[in-house]
């Protein structure tokens, strides 16, 4: 099956381009879909090879997101530049939460939460640097590269669709490494693993700076995207959410899981959903999560494949 995932990522390029190349709303929403894919990756690989469930990977997306929006707008850095700097930057902010590492279950949750409120009102007072609450407008647009322009969709959707290519590929690859070996032993039994010479502290530093630079490129691709920042939107709680339920509904213990949920349940929430109630249609989503959650824990990969092997 996962060879089959990725032989799809060809026709992905060229099928989605060609069929809604000329819809610019429909691949706009493809490319927020990717975005919210994205994020839901780097979540899931915290929170299953780290075993630390995040309520606060808005917080690694804010600081993406200025970080790549001040390099290029203030120090006048490329944008291709400026977006996997604002990763390393989300890194060295992650650094602050380190202390949170030796807390578990709800106790890590509700720290990581605390700290992206923390970011979020130091972005709203930092008004020198970053305009407060009136934000930041006219944040550079993606460059175009040898005659292609990356502004548009579908210059947007295929750079969105070649990072989240890369964080997949770099997830199977730690998945299957020694190191995801020894993370998914400490899910077991994290003291055991301690006693036979793991460090459970630092490989769980380590799953959280990937994590956290992938989310910050995602966000800083995000405000080149968009072309404006204010802190509410940036720290939003929906960035520390909606990659949870993306994740959890394509399967967060699978690798392409968590990105074919985001895509699945952001394209049916507002091309189906949206259509047929526009007002509440979050009502229908949270239903028919909560089926997934009841009948099919294990999300909608696991479920694809069992229904294949019965074909």
């Amino acid at each position: 099956m996962r060879r089959k995932a990725w032989l799809l990522l060809p026709v992905c390029y060229l099928a989605v381009p060609l069929a809604f190349g000329g819809n610019n709303y429909v691949m706009g929403l493809v490319v927020s879909s990717l975005i919210v894919a994205g994020v839901a990756v780097a979540w899931a690989l915290l929170g299953n090879l780290g075993g630390m469930v995040s309520f606060g990977h808005a917080a690694f997306f804010g600081v993406g997101a200025y970080a790549s929006a001040l390099l290029s707008m203030k120090l006048g850095v490329p944008v291709l530049l400026a977006i996997p700097l604002a990763g390393l930057i989300a890194v060295l902010f992650s650094v602050a939460m380190l202390p949170a590492l030796r807390l578990s279950g709800p106790y890590f949750a509700l720290a990581i939460l605390a700290y992206a409120q923390i970011f979020r009102i130091l972005t709203t007072e930092m008004e020198f640097l970053t305009h407060g609450s009136g934000g930041i407008s006219q944040i550079p647009v993606l460059p175009t590269i040898a005659g292609f322009d990356l502004s548009s969709r579908t210059g947007q959707f295929l750079l969105l669709l070649t990072l989240l290519a890369a964080f997949l590929a770099a997830y199977d690859l730690i998945r299957r490494s020694h190191y995801g070996i020894a993370l998914r032993a400490m899910h077991d039994s994290e003291d055991a693993t301690r006693v036979v010479g793991v460090n459970s502290v630092l490989l769980k530093s380590w799953m959280l700076f990937v994590s956290a630079f992938m989310t910050g490129v995602i966000g800083a691709v995000n405000a080149h995207v968009i072309n404006f920042l204010e802190p509410d939107y940036a720290f939003h709680g929906s960035w520390s959410v909606l990659p949870i339920v993306a994740a959890i509904f394509g399967g967060y213990r699978t690798v392409t899981g968590p990105a074919i949920g985001a895509v699945v349940i952001y394209l049916v929430d507002q091309l189906v959903f949206k259509a047929l109630v526009s007002t509440g249609h979050q009502i229908i989503l949270g239903s028919v999560l909560a089926l997934m959650i009841l009948f099919a824990p294990d999300g909608l990969l696991p479920l694809l494949r069992n229904a294949l092997r019965r074909i």
